[in-house]
């Protein structure tokens, strides 16, 4: 509720908590996954400093694309997502993120 004095008041149920160490990332950033190796399922963790849109896709050994775990529009800001190799055979995969004219591939290790 507000007053003429321009005073605003909310219930403590509508206060949002801001984590004040929070920064934005300087630049785009692709981080190793982990666990690595892994069986069957690893993180993989990115920082964008801008919206931007986010493709990132897991290849073979061959270059043959086995997974796409992001393909679209996506705002500022520290992301993971969980890959789950469970359908794929042990061995040397890769993982690559295309954000803008930022391309970067990080291998990874799948073990049964």
């Amino acid at each position: 509720m507000g007053t003429d004095k321009g005073i605003w008041r909310r219930p403590a149920s509508q206060v949002v908590a801001v984590d004040p160490t929070f920064e934005l990332a300087s630049a785009v950033k692709l981080h190793q996954n982990y666990p690595n190796p892994f069986n069957p399922t690893t993180t993989i963790r990115y920082d964008l400093p801008k919206p931007t849109l986010v493709r990132l896709s897991v290849y073979d050994i061959l270059g043959r694309e086995v997974a796409v775990l992001v393909n679209r529009g996506i705002n500022a800001g520290a992301y993971e997502v969980k890959f789950d190799a469970m359908g794929l055979a042990s061995g040397m995969y890769f993982y690559r993120l295309t954000a803008g004219s930022f391309v970067q591939t990080r291998k990874m290790l799948v073990v049964k």
